[in-house]
């Protein structure tokens, strides 16, 4: 119904299962929109008019709106909630945990112990998503993913001795995202200079 909406953010609010919302007024009407916590951090309430992607759902008892900073968040929010056993707060939940690219990889290679660091995702509803959307995500992700990553499986062993380091997993996407943008390792795979520029950038900006 609503592709998306373009207002003023005048409240920020969270309930007491940490669920995000952001309330948009939109020409006089204000629209409580269910969000991720990292697009609640993005969008704090001020005069600026911001666009804000949506979906609606509308249940017997409750029409809910959800919004999203990307329509490629919102088209992945979308394949994910189709998954069974996968509702609305899972899917937000699982585009909290990961930025974008990064659970499209995850599913894409199978990486279910990734997935399933997401609150709520056990190992079981891990494999369903990566079960059903493989296929289906391995033709879009070139359209979502950045420059510059590392390899699955590269990225797996970053991930796991940076985790045993004490970093958190949002810090070492971040890392591994900007430490990709240099040309030298960019064409490498060679896991302990990725380590050692990842660990210097997070010495200084973590």
């Amino acid at each position: 119904m609503f592709a998306y909406l373009k207002g003023c953010v005048v409240d920020q609010q969270q309930d007491g299962s940490n669920r995000s919302f952001l309330v948009l007024e939109v020409q006089g009407i204000g629209y409580r929109l269910s969000v991720t916590s990292h697009l609640l951090r993005a969008y704090p309430p001020s005069s600026e008019v911001v666009q804000i992607f949506t979906h609606l759902i509308v249940r017997d008892d409750q029409i809910s709106l959800y919004g999203f900073g990307s329509a490629a968040e919102r088209e992945m929010f979308l394949r994910l909630i189709r998954v069974n056993g996968v509702g609305p707060q899972l899917a937000l939940a699982l585009l909290d945990t990961l930025p974008l690219p990064d659970l499209v990889q995850a599913i894409v290679s199978g990486n279910t112990q990734r997935l399933s660091r997401t609150p709520g995702v056990g190992q079981k509803t891990a494999e369903r998503i990566a079960l059903e959307l493989k296929a289906s995500l391995a033709a879009w992700r070139p359209h979502t993913a950045p420059a510059g990553v590392p390899t699955a499986y590269l990225q797996e062993e970053l991930e796991l001795t940076l985790l045993a380091l004490g970093y958190s997993d949002r810090e070492i996407q971040e890392a591994l995202v900007a430490v990709g943008q240099t040309t030298t390792l960019a064409k490498t795979s060679d896991p302990e200079a990725w380590l050692r520029e990842a660990i210097a950038w997070l010495s200084r900006y973590a």
